[in-house]
């Protein structure tokens, strides 16, 4: 079993992805950009990818970083303040 499944909203789907990342363990995500990593997802599959996946990185990062868990939509507000502050206010 992989020690991703032991961060809040990681499932097998989102262990797959973050393998694909080179990310086996949860260590590997402190310090990490989730947004960077939701961008090389992209990159990597030539699709966006639904919204939400950034939310859960950004989830697992910040549990990597010693935070608390938290549900991945407590994310949502941040990530649309983080993503509009990154296309100018667009």
């Amino acid at each position: 079993m992989s020690e991703l499944l032991k961060l809040a909203n990681i499932g097998p789907a989102m262990v797959r992805d973050l393998t694909r990342l080179g990310i086996t363990e949860p260590a590997q995500l402190a310090g990490r950009d989730p947004v960077e990593l939701y961008e090389r997802l992209c990159a990597t599959d030539g699709r966006r990818h639904d919204p939400c996946v950034l939310d859960t990185f950004m989830s697992a990062v910040d549990q990597a970083d010693g935070a608390p868990p938290r549900p991945w939509w407590t994310y949502t507000p941040e990530r649309k303040q983080l993503l509009g502050d990154l296309s100018g206010g667009r």
